[in-house]
């Protein structure tokens, strides 16, 4: 049993950033021929010959299993709570193994905003699938999808992008946080220490290096370690709480630009304005104008 929909974008929803395509539901039972019919034209596909999209398509399968494949990843097995994402350009296939069938929903979607994430590293071809396993609040959002494309109101388009964002954002996260589930607590207790230390001697002279040897680790150890949890290196880390620290003392007191500098460890005033300015694209003292 299938039921979708396709749309079209006009060229002011495409300056949104974010366009729906596709949005649908089937479940395949065991034995059942696949793929249904009833795809629009592009978007249907003979199993052993895959295919090749122009877009991005969000795949969550509930229940059953299957395979995946793609250019970028061997055969893989899809189970049960299993999301998995196909790119723009990118070969694929996929389908239930016939003594088990699947109910998998889709939605289909472009633009200048998923394009940006995947240049971040936040999404890869590399790494397609998300376990994120039996989620109601996922199921949710895919039939709101649905619903929403069917009524085709005024800024449906816009609507089902804010969904496609929430569950994107859903699917990054629960995959982190069952991988941190996964990770010792005594692990995320040492991070969370280091956080700690960190935030605490930002005026201190306090180095990385010092705070993974006073947690009992190795330097490199430390910071594979600080950046799998965080998701940002523990260098990092500081020198964006240093500068977060430098806003506040700008806005609040009178000290000199150079007295700053050096109150929060940077090597000298010079220094600190040029990563001051990186960060937040103004000089101090143009922040400081700003904000007083």
């Amino acid at each position: 049993m299938q039921n979708s929909k396709y749309l079209v974008a006009s060229e002011r929803d495409l300056e949104w950033g974010l366009t729906v395509s596709t949005v649908g539901h089937e479940i395949i039972e065991s034995g059942e021929a696949y793929p249904t019919r009833g795809h629009a034209y592009g978007y249907y596909f003979y199993v052993d010959k895959g295919r090749t999209l122009d877009e991005y398509q969000l795949l969550y399968n509930p229940a059953g299993e299957g395979v995946f494949k793609s250019a970028s990843v061997p055969e893989t097995l899809i189970k049960p709570g299993d999301m998995f994402l196909l790119f723009p350009g990118e070969w694929h296939t996929y389908y239930p193994l016939d003594d088990k069938g699947w109910e998998s929903y889709w939605i289909g979607f472009k633009g200048k905003n998923i394009d940006d994430r995947v240049r971040a590293g936040f999404l890869s071809k590399e790494k397609p699938i998300y376990h994120v396993g039996f989620s109601h609040e996922i199921q949710q959002l895919y039939q709101e999808a649905y619903r929403t494309a069917l009524e085709e109101a005024p800024y449906a388009q816009q609507t089902m992008a804010g969904i496609v964002n929430h569950l994107i954002g859903l699917m990054y996260s629960l995959e982190r946080n069952n991988e941190l589930n996964r990770t010792s607590h005594a692990q995320v207790d040492i991070i969370n220490r280091a956080q700690k230390l960190i935030r605490e001697s930002l005026e201190k002279n306090l180095t990385i290096q010092d705070i993974s040897q006073g947690l009992g680790l190795s330097y490199s150890s430390f910071r594979k370690l600080f950046k799998e949890i965080t998701g940002i290196a523990p260098a990092t880390y500081q020198h964006d709480l240093r500068l977060q620290r430098a806003k506040e003392l700008l806005s609040a007191t009178n000290e000199s630009i150079k007295e700053i500098a050096y109150r929060l460890n940077f090597e000298s005033p010079d220094y600190f304005s040029s990563k001051f300015k990186a960060k937040t694209g103004m000089k101090p003292s143009e922040f400081r104008a700003m904000n007083r």
